[in-house]
């Protein structure tokens, strides 16, 4: 079924995620019913979202990046939520002197090691080097710098 191209207002409604108001604009605009409405704005943001796709697969594959296969659906939010709840519903293995707090930051801390970790691995093959002295570090130095100066002038002028 080919359905006839989207109104531009309507297009622009979709790409900006305001579902609702597209969905009413189009069955108005065209005298159509809201099921209509919704099954065309929902094809026009499937192929908005493999356009992105893409053009997000041609960016990674010139910078050299992997790209996740396109063929695989994305996950959607009540698959995400079910595994959260299944990930939490596990029995914590409570020893005698730990607490279930502190089982659940050492699960958090946990997590964020292994970002911390592969975020590292991950400049490292990209070949990124830290800096010796950080940027904030930087920035401090050289607005410290300025205010001696300007309080060293002040002090010559009126001291």
């Amino acid at each position: 079924m080919s359905s006839p191209k989207l109104p531009k207002a309507v297009c622009l409604m979709v790409e900006k995620n305001n579902l609702v108001m597209a969905i009413k604009t189009l069955a108005e605009e065209e005298g159509i019913s809201m099921d209509e409405a919704k099954s065309r704005i929902d094809q026009y943001e499937a192929a908005l979202k493999d356009k992105q796709q893409l053009k997000l697969a041609k960016i990674a594959n010139k910078q050299g990046l992997a790209t996740p296969s396109l063929t695989t659906p994305t996950p959607n939010l009540t698959q995400n939520q079910n595994q959260n709840q299944t990930q939490h519903s596990q029995p914590l293995n409570i020893g005698n002197d730990t607490h279930p707090a502190d089982n659940s930051n050492s699960h958090h801390n946990a997590s964020f090691n292994r970002l911390h970790s592969g975020l590292d691995q991950r400049l490292d093959d990209m070949g990124y080097q830290k800096p010796w002295l950080p940027y904030w570090v930087k920035r401090v130095a050289i607005i410290i710098a300025v205010m001696a100066i300007v309080f060293w002038i002040l002090w010559r002028v009126f001291g």
